[in-house]
């Protein structure tokens, strides 16, 4: 659960300036709220729309029990509208959709928000969509738009829109934070790497799938380096079964790059920096056996260009034979 107090805690500028709104009743018709992955904007945007509609909020803090609360956390509150990529991009067709159900009266609460996620992936034709929704605000409408990045937003999108900062968060606040809620030191330290949204990292610790994911990576290694010709046959067999979604397929790659960086650690004598293996772990030992430093070094870079590739709809499984055969 994320309150106001606990978002200001990990984002005091921006949590601040958003409850001093709605304290005021001065909530703005639209803002654009701009943070790397993980700094918590889908949190925000969540409880932006709990503000803005729960019955029994104290202040400014929902309550989180309420029907309209409980609805919104599952995604089924109908006067909230959650617009995402489908695909590469967000298409003109979802913006136009989003249009025409905005011209329906309000199903219970008076007032309407809707949330665009990625928006720095909207086609043309979809941000000037956006830009005359904009346009013509109204006092019952809410735009929360969401990116990594504002400058890839056209700027008459921009100039309508409240610009929220999110900065990234320090590793050590947010482990502290994780092993404060009962996550054990070496599942804090990985999940530290991939996330720095105290939800998604909390839901990363209880999920099975990343668990699986996790023993999956610390497999594929082992087959690398003790009997690499089954490499193949653990990659169609395990991996890509697993790995079938494209951001599972990213997260795939991003444990993988992490565990290898680990290697890199223990070559150059800095166990402290080592996130996934311990000193003491055999498998890292013979890792060093197995690979040198230059060697290393070429295969985190083929990790990262196999990253991008998936990002760029690049067929998983040609991106991760062309990986093993690399590696």
């Amino acid at each position: 659960m994320t309150t106001w107090r606990h978002f200001c805690e990990i984002q005091p500028i921006a949590g601040e300036i958003l409850m001093n709104s709605f304290k005021k009743n001065r909530l703005s018709h639209a803002y654009l709220i701009q943070g790397g992955q993980g700094t918590g904007k889908r949190t925000l945007a969540r409880l932006m729309a709990q503000t803005i509609f729960c019955e029994q909020k104290t202040a400014v803090e929902p309550c989180q029990t309420c029907r309209n609360c409980k609805r919104i956390k599952s995604g089924n509150f109908p006067d909230l509208h959650w617009i995402k990529r489908d695909g590469l991009s967000i298409k003109n067709e979802q913006i136009k959709q989003l249009q025409r159900e905005f011209t329906y009266s309000s199903f219970e609460s008076g007032r309407k928000v809707y949330v665009i996620e990625d928006a720095h992936t909207l086609t043309v034709n979809a941000s000037n969509r956006i830009l005359k929704f904009l346009e013509e605000p109204t006092s019952d409408h809410v735009a929360i738009i969401l990116t990594e990045n504002s400058q890839s937003i056209i700027p008459t999108i921009r100039s309508r829109c409240q610009m929220i900062d999110l900065k990234p968060l320090s590793q050590e606040h947010f482990q502290t934070k994780l092993r404060e809620n009962g996550i054990n030191p070496q599942n804090t330290r990985l999940i530290s790497q991939l996330t720095t949204d105290l939800q998604e990292a909390f839901q990363l610790n209880e999920d099975k799938w990343f668990a699986q994911a996790r023993k999956l990576m610390l497999q594929l290694i082992q087959v690398y380096i003790t009997n690499p010709d089954d490499a193949f046959l653990l990659l169609h067999d395990d991996w890509l079964e697993h790995f079938q979604k494209r951001h599972e397929q990213e997260r795939g790659l991003d444990l993988l790059i992490i565990a290898f960086k680990d290697i890199i650690y223990f070559h150059i004598d800095d166990p402290k920096s080592m996130v996934v293996f311990s000193a003491d772990d055999p498998l890292l030992k013979r890792a060093m056996m197995t690979f040198s430093y230059e060697r290393l070094l070429n295969i985190l870079q083929a990790l990262l260009h196999a990253q991008q590739q998936i990002r760029q709809n690049v067929h998983p499984t040609l991106v991760m034979e062309q990986l093993t055969l690399q590696i």
